[in-house]
């Protein structure tokens, strides 16, 4: 569905570049509204798990503090270092929004309800959710401080080692799918959805985001305990709040757009097309919440890892599983195998990969623990 046919249906005739520029401010006015309601989710949702009421007091069930967070942010001093880099400082945290913000223009929100429906959707958001990195370089070096610029590094390596085995793990799907334009990948899942086809690409992606949105327990360029805040420790007021509020959260949500796209139906399951668009919404709501949920609770849980624990997953167990699932998906789509076996092969190779994992980080006895320690000192004396 065109961009102008998708205004058809309302009964408005629109030119295409008028049809553009109003797509990119409902665009803009929604990451807006929905960074200030994640924001506020994350504080009451993570607070529940942890036995905390989360925000109370400003507001009807603390519903104004994100807000009221927001107006001290933009009051607050800008503030930068003396011996940084005046253009690099400034330029940063853009340079980190803006990929966020465009990755969002290939998203198919609803049937025919996006900026723009590109053949090369999933190529292009893909390619462009990877420029961030060069804000956080920017952010370490110019800021002219070894936190920081710690923190900068240990992104770079982070989010270019995770975003192979997610190129990998969706181009599995698409090799499924047959495409790579996003709105045909929601189309071939109006029976069932690809979560169902493919449950490895599902886990290797979901582990992705955790590392690309550096979120815990891949939260190790910003710990807190050895480098302070990362590239942005030298940030403050809008500066910062442009960095780690606005293109954290804006990620955050786009990332859950498209993992609902890829594994979940999208608009599509059950019975998108059939039943109109207040049913589609309701679809991409309730998914896109989903995986939002999925994210914060898993952030809630698990322990910080640490940086050689991540590299480590990434390319010994994550890299290996994402090129077999390529390899085995090419091989059932060539001889034309019932679709069942991809979810036979797919299973197994995630039960394989938990397996791997068990294997990797399985402690010994406590008493072989003991002695050893025991041993350790001895031999120190």
């Amino acid at each position: 569905m065109t961009p102008v046919l998708a205004w058809g249906i309302l009964g408005i005739d629109m030119n295409v570049w008028l049809d553009a520029i109003i797509r990119l401010i409902l665009v803009t006015l929604m990451i807006t509204v929905v960074v200030l309601f994640l924001i506020y989710l994350e504080r009451k949702f993570v607070g529940r798990i942890q036995m905390r009421l989360g925000p109370m007091r400003t507001g009807p069930f603390g519903t104004l503090q994100t807000l009221a967070d927001a107006i001290k942010l933009v009051g607050k001093e800008d503030l930068r270092p003396s011996t940084a880099d005046p253009w690099l400082f400034e330029l940063a945290p853009f340079v980190s929004f803006v990929p966020v913000f465009m990755t969002m223009l290939a998203l198919p929100f609803l049937e025919g309800w996006g900026v723009r429906d590109l053949q090369l959707g999933v190529f292009y958001i893909l390619a462009v959710s990877g420029l961030p990195v060069i804000g956080y370089i920017m952010a370490g070096w110019a800021s002219d401080s070894k936190y920081a610029l710690i923190g900068a590094v240990r992104s770079v390596a982070q989010l270019i080692s995770y975003e192979i085995p997610l190129i990998l793990a969706v181009l599995a799907v698409s090799m499924v799918a047959g495409s790579l334009n996003l709105n045909d990948i929601v189309i071939a899942q109006d029976k069932v959805p690809f979560v169902v086809w493919q449950p490895l690409p599902f886990f290797i992606v979901l582990t992705a985001i955790l590392a690309e949105l550096s979120r815990r327990p891949f939260d190790i360029p910003i710990g807190e305990s050895e480098i302070v805040g990362g590239a942005w420790v030298e940030y403050s007021g809008i500066r910062w709040s442009i960095m780690f509020a606005l293109a954290e959260y804006a990620a955050l949500f786009g990332m859950s757009v498209l993992g609902s796209l890829l594994f979940l139906g999208g608009w599509e399951w059950p019975f998108g097309r059939d039943l109109g668009i207040a049913w589609q919404l309701i679809l991409m709501g309730s998914k896109t919440m989903l995986m939002l949920l999925t994210i914060m609770w898993i952030g809630a849980t698990f322990p910080r890892l640490r940086i050689d624990q991540l590299m480590a997953f990434c390319w010994k167990i994550l890299l290996p599983f994402a090129f077999l699932q390529v390899m085995v998906n090419g091989i059932v789509l060539v001889y034309d195998l019932p679709d069942v076996v991809l979810l036979i092969t797919s299973g197994g190779l995630l039960v394989a990969l938990a397996y791997v994992v068990y294997l990797v980080t399985k402690q010994p006895p406590r008493e072989e623990r003991l002695a050893g320690i025991v041993a350790a000192r001895s031999g120190a004396r």
